[in-house]
């Protein structure tokens, strides 16, 4: 029998529409996903580092940064983050897995990843509807979605543990709602209370269709709007599950899931061959943090010892 590894969903952000992001009504700093020791970030939107710092993740730790498409309450503070994880790239570290727009732009859309940031990466992964990369032993596909961005994409992760899968900014379709198969944990961005408030992405009724499709362990709304919010997403989501009759609950800022406690009945399994031969492998940055920072610190101490001596010594030839 295998070592279960440790693993949470934390909510840096649960704010969707341009008004609540707007006024911070719900914060936007995005997903973090903890795997054993690998950390996934899922679009940083604005005030990521202040959630991260509030909710203690270390960003730092982050093995990856995913991007599911170019709308600044997805990647307003990608630059920040990738800024964060290597020490303004002093210590070149970790991986962006983004889709095209994200880091080639589009017609009318600049990316919000600056170069000059991109190049503090170990590397950078565009990826497209149906591809899939392996970073150590989790394994993610890109999902179709259909949004007022082009390239805009979902992600499934696939574990040892579990299957989650986070939908991104989509409409509904019977083909969008069919990958999502084999899921343990759904995670779906709804905006919307109502289907006429909105025609890029989710709203409650789409969610119910999904979530009786797919009959996950646990099914997490998120992403909401201002009528979503005013209804009460606590309320909704008790009114989701009543239909569905699968657990459903409304993420909160700050909010901490051990999806463990939902992958008894697994769902898809890791492809490690796959990922052995020929996923792209990732540095296990976690394991030699402690080295690095130790490493930077000794670093430091030495370029201010070798100043202060330099210093010293102009001062007796001056005198």
């Amino acid at each position: 029998m295998g070592v279960k590894i440790s693993s949470n969903i934390v909510f840096l952000g649960t704010g969707g529409d341009s008004y609540v992001v707007g006024k911070q009504l719900r914060a936007s700093g995005g997903i973090i996903l903890q795997i054993g020791e690998d950390q996934f970030h899922i679009d940083p939107g604005p005030g990521a580092l202040n959630m991260a710092a509030q909710t203690g993740i270390n960003l730092r730790a982050n093995t990856a940064l995913l991007v599911s498409h170019n709308h600044i309450n997805h990647c307003n503070d990608i630059n920040v983050v990738i800024d964060a994880m290597t020490y303004g790239g002093f210590d070149k570290k970790g991986v962006l897995v983004a889709n095209n727009t994200s880091i080639n732009g589009a017609e009318s859309y600049t990316p919000f990843l600056q170069k000059y940031y991109r190049d503090f990466l170990e590397r950078f992964i565009v990826l497209e509807e149906g591809k899939r990369v392996g970073i150590n032993d989790v394994e993610i596909l890109a999902l179709k979605a259909k949004h007022s961005e082009p390239n805009a994409l979902g992600f499934k992760f696939i574990t040892p543990e579990y299957t989650l899968a986070y939908s991104g900014d989509t409409i509904y379709s019977a083909e969008i709602a069919a990958q999502y198969d084999d899921s343990n944990i759904l995670i779906l961005n709804v905006p919307y209370l109502k289907r006429e408030e909105g025609k890029d992405n989710l709203c409650k009724e789409d969610a119910i269709k999904i979530i009786s499709r797919v009959k996950p362990r646990l099914a997490i709304i998120t992403h909401f709007g201002a009528n979503f919010l005013k209804a009460d997403p606590l309320y909704e989501a008790r009114e989701i599950q009543k239909e569905t009759s699968v657990q459903t609950i409304a993420a909160k800022d700050g909010m901490i899931v051990n999806p463990i406690s939902y992958s008894v009945e697994q769902g898809q399994k890791t492809l490690y061959k796959y990922a052995r031969e020929e996923g792209i492998r990732v540095q296990e940055y976690a394991k030699k943090e402690q080295e690095k920072v130790k490493e930077l610190n000794e670093m430091i101490e030495k370029q201010t010892t070798l100043v202060q001596d330099n210093s010293e010594s102009e001062d007796q030839q001056n005198n």
